[in-house]
């Protein structure tokens, strides 16, 4: 893959993520659906489109996808849905992604991968980021949400870690995604006296759904065999950053100079870890579940 290729294809899947917090925090502040609702809808409406982009694209072959991912998925679909009942949309974003990125940044440095100097400083400077952003002056975080949303990211990032090297990502993430609906469904079902749908939390959960998780997790298995999993974790740092400037725009969160300042230097950040070069002899890691 080319680099301008991969660097569009990054950004609009880190805008596609960005768009999940955006649209769950929009429609469970409002109290359009329950949580459980929405994480059902969601999975349930992905599983069509990346199903019906599958079947559009042809080529042979099935829907393949398997159990540990697709329990791993509705950990981080359950867990992100529940959190953001009480979680602003960039607490909500900032947990998950640093979970996230302990997550993969974990694994690789347990199977051998070391970054360089100017990668650990990216590192550091996006990592600073994220703090400049949260740090001083903010309530901290209900601890219920807090701990849904780290176990959201751990999950996620088990989920992307188990999606590298995958031959065919679409049909690999459709899978998925179609055996975890059923399971939350039976969360639904177990709700099912708190259960509450508008039409527009519908159409919330089909939009995060069909597109900024499904089509956005299959473009995200397009880039990962091309990344190593420091790198997929560093740039996943963007995430908390759009998701913040996207509040502002769409939910009316103030602009501050502080959020200014935490966006350049988490993008900064992420752009010095992605261009930096890669230490010699270091392993690429593949997970192949």
């Amino acid at each position: 893959m080319s680099p301008a290729r991969l660097t569009l294809l990054i950004t609009i899947t880190m805008i596609a993520f960005a768009g999940n917090s955006l649209l769950c925090r929009f429609a469970l502040s409002g109290g359009s659906v329950d949580a459980a609702s929405f994480t059902t809808i969601r999975l349930a409406s992905g599983a069509v489109a990346l199903a019906a982009l599958v079947l559009v694209r042809g080529g042979g072959g099935r829907i393949s996808g398997n159990w540990p991912s697709a329990w791993a998925l509705l950990g981080y679909a359950a867990g992100f849905s529940f959190a953001y009942v009480s979680l602003p949309t960039a607490t909500g974003a900032l947990l998950l992604f640093g979970a996230v990125q302990a997550t993969m940044i974990g694994y690789g440095l347990f199977v051998g991968e070391r970054p360089n100097a100017h990668q650990v400083g990216g590192i550091v400077l996006a990592s600073g980021g994220l703090v400049v952003l949260f740090l001083p002056g903010l309530q901290a975080p209900p601890i219920v949400g807090a701990l849904l949303m780290v176990g959201a990211g751990i999950s996620w990032g088990i989920y992307s870690l188990r999606g590298r090297g995958r031959s065919d990502p679409s049909r690999e993430t459709a899978g998925n995604f179609l055996r975890a609906a059923p399971l939350a469904m039976v969360i639904s079902a177990m709700l099912l006296r708190s259960a509450h749908a508008t039409p527009r939390g519908i159409a919330l959960a089909i939009a995060s759904g069909a597109v900024t998780s499904g089509l956005g997790y299959a473009t995200w298995y397009r880039v990962l065999p091309s990344l190593r999993a420091t790198t997929a974790a560093t740039v996943q740092l963007s995430v908390p950053a759009i998701a913040a400037l996207g509040a502002v725009l769409l939910l009316r969160e103030p602009v501050t100079a502080r959020l200014a300042l935490s966006a350049a230097a988490v993008l900064g950040g992420v752009a010095w870890y992605t261009l930096s070069k890669r230490v010699p002899g270091a392993t690429t890691t593949r997970v192949r579940a």
